[in-house]
């Protein structure tokens, strides 16, 4: 990693009235923004790269604020974050409108404006709460990779001492560069379709095996590194090339097509991952009683008191947010308060797993984990598919907002800023992207329209379709998939252990079941970009400790910030 100034890192003050301001302003150009482009693109773009990026230009090109530092940039950068990923779960509105138009919703449910606001509100803001007391556990003791914060951290430092260096710093070369190859070959696929964005093997279309044409991708695979993409590729290999005839043949898949097979590959896969997290979890126990008795006992004027957010704010703080979900889906949805809370309990061992998987890949398993809470309550509440929608989306909304949140402490962590201040700016910024979506989602439904003909996300699609799939009991589960899901817990609980003994040596029970999930297209991309920095390290060692970060941040966020402007003109009508 590049070596940067420390003065730039350690000084300065944070959440100042203007880094404040700024944030508000980016979160809600970020929250608008969001819905569409997850609508359409079928996933979001790196958020706390762009948010990063947007805060820097407000910050110091159009404010040209004196005294402006990385901290107020990282304060900016997190409520940009927040409010995007709060704005993500349009993707489950969108899946209840579906559910709606094929008349499977006995009454159909429509939420209101202030229903979806409140609702994703106290939601987020549950998830921002619970993943506080985690930050010690993923970002201090474990150091979790989580690329994305890594990606907006080195991206913050790189444009902040660029500006006092010029731009002949050579990690802002690298940097620059990045930005403009990846922004290129995106205006070239999605703008001028001079080519597809995806090339496919022929013959194997429908398994969606090839080659996508992303250096966002790449980049991902970059910054990730080789040992975590191996264990990927184990997972693509098992789930695209080695699994899928032998599923065939036997019965358990009625046809080699990605989506048939993902209906398979997804129990086994999402074993693996919630085996894995948990039972890593186990053997650090005393890790986690460590995190939460160091929040307890810290005080203001001990070395961590002013840094950590006091954990009877938290513990207040969730309370009242489990009461008001309670009462929200009680009154908008009839979701008994019983059920609401049982689902809350479930979220959080599901919502640990999660911010392993993702500190891990960079991939967020929120449609695998909230697939998994469809199915726990299809066992619970049989053929009741509000239950089912309102639960998952529960433990969806809480599991992006408290990757978020790590995210963010990644990128605080380089930057060296005050954790309870990026709380704080989370929190903040929380309630911009809940209204957002409130009032922008309603907007988009009614000018494109929602399915087939309109905007139809994939994680819509396949939230709404295994909620149909389950009105008709577990019974109506492809074959054979719970056997494969007791394999994956197994497999799961076997790598860890081993991985306690061999070390990185063992491949990642959260890589390999991630793997599994996406399709090869776009993993086989992502697996190139791990190999080129095992190749770069072995060959050119001292560059690639110099440029790797920046580089794959630059890759990462060309797309990235493309992506959201073609969601702002889309919205202004200017589409192409």
């Amino acid at each position: 990693m590049a070596n940067h100034n420390t003065a730039a890192t350690q000084t300065g003050p944070e959440l100042t009235t203007r880094s404040i301001i700024v944030g508000l302003i980016v979160a809600l150009i970020i929250g608008s923004a969001y819905p569409y482009c997850v609508l359409k693109l079928g996933f979001g773009p790196n958020l706390s790269v762009v948010s990063a990026f947007f805060g820097f230009i407000a910050l110091v090109l159009i404010l040209r604020a004196a005294g402006t530092n990385a901290r107020e940039n990282n304060i900016v950068q997190t409520m940009g974050t927040s409010a995007g990923q709060t704005a993500f779960m349009c993707v489950l509105l969108a899946a209840f409108d579906m559910l709606n138009a094929k008349g499977v919703l006995n009454p159909p449910i429509h939420l209101g404006t202030a229903q979806i606001f409140f609702w994703l509100c106290s939601a987020s803001l549950l998830g921002i709460l619970l993943a506080v007391p985690m930050r010690r556990h993923y970002i201090d003791e474990e150091n979790l990779t989580y690329a994305d914060g890594l990606a907006a951290g080195e991206t913050i430092l790189v444009l902040h001492e660029g500006r006092e260096k010029g731009i002949s710093a050579r990690p802002m070369k690298a940097l620059g560069l990045g930005a403009l190859a990846s922004g290129v070959l995106m205006i070239l696929t999605s703008f001028l379709k001079l080519f597809p964005d995806t090339w496919l093997v022929p013959g194997m279309q429908d398994m969606r095996i090839g080659l996508n044409w992303s250096l966002l991708s790449f980049g991902s695979g970059l910054l990730v590194g080789f040992r975590i993409c191996f264990s990927m590729a184990i997972g693509t290999f098992i789930s695209w090339f080695l699994l899928p005839r032998f599923l065939l043949s036997h019965g358990m898949i009625p046809e080699l097509t990605y989506a048939k097979t993902l209906l398979w590959v997804m129990w086994p896969a999402t074993g693996l991952m919630v085996a894995g997290g948990l039972t890593s979890l186990a053997l650090k126990w005393n890790l986690i009683v460590k995190s939460f008795r160091g929040l307890k006992v810290s005080q203001v004027g001990t070395e961590d008191g002013p840094r950590e957010f006091p954990m009877q704010w938290v513990v207040i703080g969730s309370i009242v947010m489990t009461v008001v979900i309670c009462l929200v889906q009680y009154f908008s949805m009839g979701i008994p308060v019983w059920l609401s809370f049982i689902a809350i309990l479930l979220s959080l061992p599901l919502m640990l797993v999660g911010l392993r998987v993702l500190g891990e890949t960079n991939w967020g398993p929120i449609s695998a984990l909230s697939n998994m809470m469809q199915a726990i309550f299809a066992f619970i509440s049989p053929g009741n598919v509000p239950v089912n929608m309102s639960s998952s989306g529960l433990t969806g909304t809480i599991a992006v907002t408290s990757e978020a949140l790590m995210q963010d402490f990644k990128a605080g962590q380089l930057i060296r800023s005050n954790p309870r201040s990026l709380t704080i700016a989370q929190l903040i910024a929380a309630p911009v992207g809940s209204l957002a979506t409130a009032l922008i989602y309603p907007v988009l439904r009614n000018k494109f329209g929602i399915g087939p003909t309109g905007l139809s996300s994939p994680i819509s699609v396949k939230w709404a379709g295994f909620a149909e799939l389950l009105t008709k009991g577990l019974s109506a589960l492809p074959p054979g998939c719970l056997v494969g899901l007791v394999i994956g817990i197994v497999v799961g609980i076997g790598l860890t252990l081993l991985a306690e003994k061999y070390g990185e040596n063992v491949p990642s029970p959260a890589a390999i079941g991630i793997g599994m999930l996406i399709q090869a297209a776009v993993l086989i991309t992502f697996i190139l970009g791990g190999v080129a920095q095992l190749i770069w390290a072995k060959t050119a060692p001292a560059s690639e400790e110099d440029v790797r970060v920046p580089l794959a941040s630059g890759l990462i966020v060309g797309e990235a910030i493309l992506a959201v402007v073609l969601a702002l003109l889309a919205a202004a009508g200017i589409n192409f």
